[in-house]
């Protein structure tokens, strides 16, 4: 296959290398994806067979920097993933989006919400912008691969496991999260495939903070120290709200998808990357 690869972010790389190293055509994007006209002489130059946007704003260091910069988040994560939408629908081309999880709160009553579950979190405005392209796009032909708090082998300031060893203090919330090494061959199944649909690429199970810090002082730096606060201590350190919750990763296995659970995926990264 052909893919055009739109983000040369953190993830954007990741699918790039990967995709390459699988005997894909993976090609950089070089529109920007707000822009018709200039995404349409993309697809006329390069004709994809799909097309993957893993652009958007997550915000540096964190979310609440979208707050402060809503017309570049609402550019990037809505306005961006509507003109391709589009662009592919023009000429016939798969797409598939790199959405978010992280517009939910909750655990749904044990059962973690599925891709049917309408959003119930709008806390952040980030969260928004996600919940608004998501639930704008699933009624296209459009593949929409809801992550959360991405964690790979590799130690960096995108990678979760990174964030929360450099915080003092932490919440503890049991919450869905994507381990990339698994993520990367998952969608690369669902591109083989030309789906389309929302599918919840989170890892099956979920892990809380405390556990993957006690894991850490375990494989990586038994010296390592942190202190747990409540969800409300967090709020008065932070411009907009969290979005805690966990996802139903049984539609991906359904389909013979296989994800590793959760904790046993980040003791393997520590193991390989941290250590």
């Amino acid at each position: 296959m052909k893919i055009l690869i739109y983000g040369k972010g953190y993830l954007g790389h990741k699918f790039y290398e990967y995709l390459q190293a699988q005997g894909e055509e993976a090609i950089w994007g070089s529109a920007d994806i707000g822009n018709l006209e200039l995404v349409r002489a993309d697809l006329k130059e390069h004709s994809p067979d799909t097309i993957l946007n893993c652009a958007g704003k997550t915000g540096r260091p964190n979310v609440d920097w979208c707050e402060d910069h809503q017309d570049e988040t609402f550019y990037s994560n809505v306005t961006g993933p509507l003109v391709l939408m589009k662009a592919a629908q023009e000429t016939d081309t798969h797409l598939a989006h790199l959405g978010s999880g992280c517009i939910y709160q909750g655990d749904n009553d044990g059962k973690g919400f599925s891709e049917k579950d309408t959003p119930n979190f709008y806390g952040s405005f980030y969260s928004q912008t996600k919940a608004w392209s998501d639930q704008m796009m699933k009624n296209f032909p459009v593949l929409i691969l809801r992550l959360r708090m991405p964690i790979d082998a590799n130690p960096g300031p995108r990678n979760f496991i990174s964030k929360i060893t450099k915080y003092d203090k932490v919440i503890n919330i049991p919450n869905s999260m994507t381990v990339v090494e698994d993520l990367l061959p998952a969608t690369h199944e669902l591109l083989k495939k030309y789906a389309t649909g929302t599918y919840n690429m989170t890892n099956p199970g979920a892990i809380d903070h405390e556990t993957i810090l006690d894991m850490y002082t375990e494989i990586v730096d038994p010296s390592f120290t942190y202190e747990i606060i409540s969800l409300q201590e967090l709020e008065k350190h932070i411009k907009a709200p969290r979005s805690n919750c966990i996802l139903d990763a049984s539609k991906l296995a359904n389909e013979g998808i296989k994800m590793r659970p959760v904790e046993e995926a980040i003791r393997d990264c520590l193991e390989k990357g941290f250590k």
